[in-house]
């Protein structure tokens, strides 16, 4: 497909979901309640941290030249003011690993999820988190800044809000009946399960208060509140200047979870009023950085009563999302009409058991990125949502996005054809 040397072609990954006995961390303390929303605990998940050497080559051996992994916050502050050195070190390892196999690292400083002690004191809707995430990324930064020249400071930064409006759409269904569960489950970029949520909300409120001292632990992946959704935003913007701070030639930005949006005759108010949540009230804080990271797995299209469900007889995912991987080139040019930065794609992926299909996505949402760029488009990077089969999130093992498939038995790995064909897209 011809794309630049420079383009970063490669793929991500997030600490806990591949990494294994996150134990500092909220989603494992939420994972192991008696009545938890998750499927399965991630336990030691994909052995990502003992096993980083072996995943990193097989990229290599497939001339991917990009990695996008998470530095996770619970492992380097597993107390409050209290940092980890031993675990700072561990994190230089995977990043010179990377350097010696000639792949870019691309560094997340939070991925979904938080030391616990930061939901203890409040989380995601206090305003010393923000403070709290300064700090962290100072010290990252210190000890790390000068072996990155790539850093997204915080994931998906308007997934709150998406799940705000995504649990009152839930709420307001199962109340008249009017659809399945996993419908509502499939109109969101991250593996959640609203009807367990929904009936364990009483016994998990009990238990979330022995643990976090609150029945509504704030962590990130809550429903967001307006307040909440600027207080990610300013904590982005304090973890940048801290890391400018120190280390000014590192391209900082920050990741947002984006549907092509599409309307149907009279749907129209409806994408406009999606949109504007989405991204466009973004644009204010983070029309300077470096870079924008779009996150993009499917459409969503609008009629004149609201969302729609997917089009009869459309192929679906193991997410339930609709097979749609034009989608991706949709989104950069709606993206692109008012963020004039550089675009690093820092997810597109989708859960199947038939590679094959997986072939196909990346090739037609490659096609659609290089239509962009052929047309000025100023897009640097393409990285697949996920190097290896992995925890997602509430959902679980069952969904597999992987170029790289794990036996969570044997640990043992086996690079699927998706991982080739991707590597020869360069």
């Amino acid at each position: 497909m011809a794309f630049s040397d420079k383009f970063l072609l490669g793929a991500a990954t997030a600490a806990h979901q591949v990494e294994g006995n996150n134990t500092n961390s909220d989603y494992w303390i939420q994972e192991h309640l008696e009545h938890s929303s998750f499927t399965e605990p991630s336990l030691d998940a994909c052995d990502h941290y003992n096993r980083f050497e072996e995943d990193i080559s097989l990229m290599a051996s497939a001339s991917l030249n990009a990695y996008r992994f998470s530095v996770e916050w619970a492992r380097i502050e597993p107390e409050e003011g209290v940092f980890d050195e031993a675990e700072i070190e561990h994190y230089r390892k995977v990043i010179l690993c990377c350097k010696k196999h000639g792949i870019e690292p691309v560094v997340t400083l939070m991925h979904f999820t938080s030391p616990a002690w930061l939901i203890r004191k409040g989380g995601w809707e206090a305003e010393s988190t923000v403070d709290y995430f300064r700090r962290y990324a100072s010290y990252v930064t210190e000890k790390l800044g000068s072996e990155l020249n790539y850093i997204c400071t915080i994931n998906e930064a308007n997934m709150g809000l998406q799940l705000a409006a995504i649990s009152k759409r839930f709420r307001l269904m199962a109340e008249k009946a009017a659809s399945s569960p996993s419908s509502a489950e499939g109109k969101v970029q991250v593996g959640m399960n609203f009807q367990k949520m929904m009936e364990n909300a009483k016994y998990a409120a009990m238990e979330n208060a022995k643990v976090f001292g609150t029945p509504q632990p704030q962590i990130f992946v809550s429903s967001r509140t307006e307040q909440g959704d600027l207080l990610v935003i300013r904590a982005h913007m304090a973890a940048k200047e801290a890391i400018k701070a120190i280390c000014p030639s590192i391209k900082v930005g920050i990741t947002l979870s984006l549907h092509d949006l599409q309307a149907e005759k009279g749907g129209e108010e409806f994408v406009e009023k999606a949109w504007e949540e989405e991204f466009t009230h973004y644009i204010p804080y983070i029309k300077d950085d470096d870079f924008l990271g779009v996150q993009n797995y499917t459409r969503t299209v609008y009629g004149p009563d609201g969302q729609l469900p997917p089009p009869s007889g459309a192929e679906l995912t193991q997410m339930d999302y609709e097979f749609y991987p034009q989608a991706l080139g949709h989104v950069v040019r709606k993206v692109h009409e008012l963020f004039k930065g550089r675009i690093i794609v820092t997810e597109n992926g989708v859960a199947t058991d038939d590679d094959s299909r997986r072939v196909e996505f990346i090739k037609e949402a490659l096609s659609g990125l290089k239509s962009c760029i052929d047309d000025g488009i100023p897009v640097d990077g393409y990285l697949y949502w996920s190097l290896m089969d992995n925890f997602e999130w509430q959902k679980g093992f069952g969904m597999r996005f992987g170029l790289i498939s794990v036996d969570r038995t044997t640990q043992k790995r086996e690079a699927k054809p998706s991982l080739s064909f991707l590597g020869s897209c360069r």
